[in-house]
């Protein structure tokens, strides 16, 4: 399943004030909960944060993929946000973190699930994709590098 199936230019933000962990994932469930009406926020940020109790979701060199399984969602649903300043995740390298990619899957989603995580960690792997994501000069060109498969 290719990444830009489940991302939006809508959803790929740019200059996101993050100050924490748990300040980024409310502002998200907030924005993904007016972004789609069958999600509620509450229910968005309780899973997110159950998910990061079973281990941080920060993968290191400043890269973040939050991710969890949401009743109510009945497609993969992605969001990119580049923060405005580093923020710390708990990364498995200790590092801060400014690229985000939060996926949201219905909750019986498995292959399609893992599909996705992998296709991000391979994205993220590359250290040139994350060096034009963090050079890019906004939402719109951050977009485009998503969408290229």
């Amino acid at each position: 399943m290719l990444l830009n199936s489940v991302l939006t230019p809508l959803r790929t933000l740019d200059g996101v004030p993050g100050g924490s962990k748990k300040r980024l994932l409310e502002f998200f469930s907030k924005f993904i909960s007016q972004q789609v009406p069958t999600l509620e926020s509450i229910e968005v940020f309780d899973n997110l944060i159950a998910r990061e109790r079973l281990g941080s979701t920060g993968v290191g060199e400043g890269i973040a993929i939050p991710h969890c399984r949401v009743k109510n969602c009945s497609e993969s649903i992605g969001t990119f946000i580049r923060l405005k300043d580093k923020i710390d995740f708990d990364a498995i390298d200790g590092r801060p973190v400014d690229l985000v990619f939060i996926l949201l899957v219905p909750e019986e989603a498995t292959d399609e699930h893992l599909q996705l995580l992998s296709s991000l960690a391979e994205k993220f792997s590359k250290p040139d994709f994350s060096r034009l994501l963090r050079e890019a000069p906004d939402a719109e060109s951050l977009y485009e590098l998503w969408a290229v498969d």
